[in-house]
């Protein structure tokens, strides 16, 4: 069990505390890691990769993770408010931060669908 999610290139490495990764957007191979105090960390790794990373370094942690889509990976502890048919979707620990962010409709709709079968479920 890791309290870090470390990413490593040949250029750099990000230690990022656990709880702390709020979401990561991709273009190519480039990815921005947005998290907790507010800071946008740009890596040269692509989403697939940091997608292993966080399944790999954060399977024991309570923080659950999920890709949405081909360019977004949210940390589920900080949803608040999701709309597929607005295509919105609203990251917050309402307090501290507030990310407003934008996917494809069936995406979201995936999501939604994710969370409600959770709820139905437990």
């Amino acid at each position: 069990m890791s309290d870090f999610l470390i990413l490593a290139n040949a250029n750099e490495l990000i230690r990022i505390p656990a709880g702390s990764l709020i979401y990561v957007t991709s273009d190519g191979n480039y990815s921005d890691i947005y998290t907790r105090d507010r800071e946008k960390r740009t890596v040269t790794l692509q989403l697939g990769v940091i997608e292993e990373q966080i399944n790999k370094q954060f399977h024991d942690q309570e923080q659950e993770f999920v890709r949405i889509g081909k360019s977004l990976i949210v940390n589920l502890q900080f949803l608040h408010y999701i709309n597929p048919s607005k295509r919105q979707l609203i990251l917050s620990d309402n307090h501290t931060f507030k990310f407003h962010l934008e996917a494809s409709k069936e995406a979201l709709r995936q999501l939604k669908d994710y969370l409600e079968h959770i709820i139905n479920k437990g």
